[in-house]
């Protein structure tokens, strides 16, 4: 019999192969089109100049994955500082979590993006703070920021989900409250809010396409290069569609690999 996350897997491959199959089928189009309206052979594998423009496209998948990656680290570890602060018995940090995740979750993200790029450096010029709002960093800071309200949102639901006995159990036995939070809650809360930790990778990873427009050479911005060259747009999104599509796919099977494993770790 089949276990589930062999079904899983196989699942997540019979997904890809058909969205590669779908965008095999859009090149195809330039073989069996005869209006001038069609240009698939901008981006045809089976032509030079078609696997150079791919080529270009792709090469934007290093950029884009590092800078994603990057801002969910940066996301998740201020989105936990932010959560512990909003269940302290300290009055004060609870109404500075509040202000914190009203605030952040209110702006939207290409403003943010543009008040960090040109206004950022002002702020800190002279300061011992003071460092190169590169695009590279400017795009990881936005992120990071827009998506650490929501990942804090999600630790604290799942951080109050644990049954309230367990903290009591640990601190008779002698843990600090600290060690409580390191040791057992988190270690349970971990499982449950994975799934919405990664959706909010995700997020990261398709809000990453705004960074192109302060020049960063990501997915994006290379696909805006590339149509600025060739004119053709209809056929350089649609490769760009699929790009992410399997970056997304390729994020989904991985956190389900995850989550098999850490459900294996529980029956043993």
């Amino acid at each position: 019999m089949m276990t589930t996350g062999t079904h899983a897997a196989d699942l997540t491959r019979e997904r890809l192969k058909r969205a590669l199959i779908i965008l095999m089928g859009c090149l195809a189009l330039s073989a069996c089109s005869s209006s001038s309206e069609w240009g698939w052979y901008v981006v045809d594998p089976t032509l030079e100049q078609g696997r150079i423009n791919l080529w270009f496209l792709i090469a934007g998948y290093p950029s884009t994955i590092y800078i994603s990656a990057l801002a969910a680290a940066l996301s998740m570890t201020l989105g936990l500082v932010v959560a512990v602060m909003g269940m302290s018995t300290w009055r004060a940090l609870r109404i500075l979590n509040r202000i914190y995740v009203e605030f952040i979750r209110s702006i939207p993200l290409l403003p943010l993006l543009f008040w960090i790029y040109f206004g950022l450096p002002f702020l800190i010029r002279g300061t011992w703070f003071e460092f190169p709002v590169d695009p590279f960093w400017a795009g990881v800071i936005t992120l990071a920021l827009s998506d650490s309200a929501f990942t804090a949102e999600i630790y604290r639901s799942g951080i109050q989900s644990i049954d309230r006995g367990q903290s009591e159990a640990a601190q008779t036995v002698g843990l600090t409250k600290a060690q409580t939070m390191r040791y057992v809650i988190l270690p349970q809360a971990i499982k449950r809010i994975l799934p919405p930790l990664a959706n909010q990778f995700i997020y990261i990873v398709k809000m990453s396409a705004f960074v192109s427009v302060i020049g960063m050479q990501e997915l994006m911005r290379r696909a805006n290069d590339l149509n600025t060259n060739e004119y053709r747009a209809l056929e350089i999104y649609t490769v760009l569609i699929f790009e992410y599509l399997v970056l997304v796919l390729l994020i989904s099977a991985a956190v389900r690999w995850l989550e098999r494993r850490m459900s294996e770790g529980d029956r043993r």
